[in-house]
């Protein structure tokens, strides 16, 4: 394991970490849990369904990391791919996208 990464860190990210490796902590919809700086725990809970953040050893870092994942796309170190699946969206874009659809169909 790479201690100069957080656990929230995917293997395949390459990015490094930014701030306290405890800064809050993400539980997945199976309650695993793994501790992370803002910059990856944002990541790691924009890509996983169910997954749910609480706070750390940094103030407010627990609503930063909320309202940022709101905007991040699941797996965002992947960006060879077209993002135009629902599942391939931000949490926020997927919203926008099901309003379009209901305002369309009524």
């Amino acid at each position: 394991m790479d201690t100069d990464r957080c656990e929230a860190a995917h293997p395949e990210d390459p990015t490094a970490c930014v701030g306290d490796h405890h800064a809050v902590r993400i539980l997945d919809a199976q309650n695993y849990e793994a501790w992370g700086c803002e910059h990856h725990a944002t990541r790691l809970l924009a890509s996983l369904d169910g997954a749910k953040v609480f706070p750390g050893n940094v103030g407010g870092a627990a609503i930063r990391v909320s309202a940022a994942a709101d905007w991040t796309r699941p797996f965002p170190w992947l960006t060879n791919a077209p993002r135009t699946e629902a599942s391939q969206l931000s949490h926020k874009e997927g919203r926008e996208q099901s309003e379009r659809e209901a305002k369309k169909n009524t």
